[in-house]
């Protein structure tokens, strides 16, 4: 059932070449259940935009819902959100993305999610045996890295 819309003289700027009004901030924060800090960030973040009425006040494509909700699921997924900003740079901002456009985020994507992926999976196979052993067997510990020979690898913990 299509829900009639009351549209001010003001959000009468703010109507999307389809006819439907652009979302609010608290629209959106309310059907994506992200708060409006959250979706403030994310725009000066980049990773979603909106258009400004005449009161300076936010309004959002219909689009950006999809947008937000690959945001929460990848940051879910433990996803930084500059690689998030990276993929989403791909898709169109202000249309909803097609299945080829989902294509190519998809195929640009899939190599570092199956990375995090196996990484995720090495640690699960080998963390309950690390904090089982109480770090006692240095020699046997995957986390040890003697003499920095990991260090061109990049900061940070390293997985052998």
């Amino acid at each position: 059932m299509e829900k009639d819309f009351e549209i001010s003289t003001e959000d009468a700027l703010c109507v999307q070449a389809s006819g439907v009004p652009e979302l609010t901030v608290g629209e959106v924060a309310q059907r994506s259940g992200v708060a409006v800090s959250a979706l403030h960030f994310y725009e000066k973040q980049g990773l979603i935009e909106s258009a400004r009425t005449a009161g300076n006040q936010r309004r959002y494509a219909r689009a950006v819902l999809r947008r937000v909700a690959v945001i929460k699921v990848a940051q879910r997924m433990g996803v930084p959100l500059s690689e998030i900003a990276q993929m989403l740079a791909c898709l169109p901002g202000n249309r909803v993305p097609e299945k080829k456009d989902w294509a190519v985020l998809s195929a640009r994507w899939r190599d570092q999610l199956n990375e995090r992926i196996a990484t995720l999976t090495l640690l699960r196979d080998q963390l309950d045996s690390c904090i089982g052993c109480g770090c006692l067997s240095l020699k046997a510990c995957p986390l040890r890295n003697d003499k920095d020979c990991l260090a061109s690898q990049g900061a940070g913990p390293h997985f052998r």
